[in-house]
């Protein structure tokens, strides 16, 4: 049974790609959750020693090898300093707007993008953030705040309702597109098993406007509601490299805020090249929020 279990998570990790993504979506599932397959393997090993069983020890380090050789690189500390442009990214939530974008404000970011605006919140969001801020826009359930000028900022569609924008932030290396992003929900139903429909459909529409901005320096963040490894989101991570994966310290876990178990806040870029990136303090929402620095 032992050296079973460690074939299972051995497949898993190097096959998961092949997982049909049938009704109920597993495939999705297990892809967002798969760096855990790697918390499997230290029950497995000490199984295999207590049996002393030397085939069960030599089957479990099949997925010890092919787990380090997938995420050996994440847990690295890549980042570095310096860098042209600071982005900060978060999923405001329920947060009180006080206490939360005064960490915010502190993060130093040349620019900050949040995720669940609303009509109550916004200005809270605006007063604290006026003084080191005064370019910002709102538009739908997300905003922009920037120290630089922007221009041509506008909704993206993606959803019948806004829950994404773009704009062009002026900086003294040139013009950089900036796109704010929440993408919808995914849930965990009995009944439908992982639904991810309306995501995956919002992502190919935002995943074809920023390929259409003029800009040839991109970054986009916000929240995904996937992780780097669901394929769900390879519109997006075909084409652009997570500053997480490039430049952080670490999977940077955002979600629940309380205990994170998985990466669905990122920032992604596109003609740019990440140097640091990084996972803020909790702010009281459920997510917290994403950092990257990067050169122009």
């Amino acid at each position: 049974m032992t050296a079973a279990l460690a074939l299972l998570c051995t497949t898993l990790l190097l096959l998961h790609r092949r997982i049909p993504n049938g009704p109920g979506r597993p495939a999705g599932l297990v892809e967002n959750f798969l760096p855990w397959v790697g918390a499997a393997v230290l029950p497995l090993l000490v199984t295999a020693l207590v049996r002393r069983s030397a085939t069960a020890l030599v089957a479990v380090l099949l997925p010890a090898v092919t787990w380090a050789s997938l995420f050996g690189g994440t847990l690295a500390d890549k980042r570095g300093t310096g860098g042209d442009l600071t982005v900060v990214s978060h999923n405001v939530g329920d947060a009180d707007p006080g206490p939360a974008s005064r960490p915010l404000a502190a993060s130093g970011a040349d620019v900050i993008g949040l995720e669940e605006l609303t009509d109550a919140n916004v200005p809270a969001y605006e007063r604290v953030l006026a003084d080191a801020y005064p370019y910002h826009h709102v538009v739908g359930t997300v905003g922009l705040w920037s120290k630089r000028p922007l221009r041509d900022v506008r909704p993206v569609p993606i959803m019948a309702w806004t829950r994404a924008l773009r704009a062009t932030v002026e900086t003294p290396k040139g013009p950089v597109a900036v796109f704010v992003a929440h993408l919808p929900s995914v849930r965990v139903r009995p009944a439908e098993g992982f639904t991810t429909n309306w995501r995956d459909h919002a992502v190919v529409r935002l995943a074809d406007a920023v390929h259409r901005a003029p800009e040839r320096r991109r970054i986009l963040m916000g929240d995904f509601n996937g992780s780097q490894d669901d394929r769900g989101l390879t519109p997006v991570t075909s084409v652009m490299r997570s500053a997480q994966q490039v430049a952080g310290a670490g999977f940077g876990f955002t979600w629940p805020a309380a205990l994170p178990v998985v990466r669905i806040d990122h920032v992604f870029t596109q003609g740019v090249d990440p140097m640091a990136a990084w996972t803020l303090p909790r702010t009281g929402s459920d997510h917290r929020p994403v950092a990257a620095s990067v050169n122009l």
